[in-house]
């Protein structure tokens, strides 16, 4: 499936930006390249720039690479628990309060990157292993609901997010 073709009743309303901001990819595939893409781009940052803040409060692009790596790990917890016919609501996540809980900006550039990358291999795998009946099941997720395919076009619309955040507010 690709994501022109995915129904707006599959993701709450929240979502939509992530979703809109892809163009016409495929789920898979897309997994794989935009993981190559962002490492590129990241690559390419000057090395003075992963600990700026373009403003009092926010973020790091450290602290935002480790923000989509916890991110990713609570989205593909929801695919499996959802895909695996789980009628459990599932809680949602302070994503602020994740952040300030880490060591991002204590670690190197190399170590977020290479685990993100791991992440994102595991999230490959897992995805690669859902039937089509299992990519379409929906379940409830911070009190929305929404299928599985979903949550992996928010994988890619979210991480797509943050990489223009970058492009337009740290370089």
């Amino acid at each position: 499936m690709n994501s022109n073709q995915l129904p707006v009743n599959e993701y709450a309303k929240f979502y939509s930006p992530y979703i809109n901001a892809l163009q016409n990819v495929e789920l898979i595939e897309e997994l794989e390249i935009c993981l190559h893409d962002f490492i590129r781009f990241v690559q390419n940052i000057p090395m003075d720039k992963f600990d700026f803040r373009y403003a009092e409060g926010k973020w790091t692009i450290k602290d935002i690479i480790q923000h989509l790596i916890d991110a990713e790990r609570v989205f593909s917890y929801r695919a499996m628990r959802i895909s695996r016919n789980d009628k459990t609501p599932l809680q949602g996540f302070e994503e602020n309060d994740y952040v300030e809980n880490t060591n991002a900006n204590g670690r190197s550039i190399q170590d977020l990157l290479m685990e993100l990358s791991a992440v994102r291999q595991s999230t490959l795998l897992l995805f690669k292993s859902f039937s089509e009946e299992q990519l379409g099941r929906i379940g409830v997720a911070s009190n929305a609901e929404v299928s599985v395919r979903a949550i992996g076009f928010i994988i890619i619309g979210h991480q797509k997010h943050h990489q223009k955040v970058f492009q337009e507010r740290y370089l």
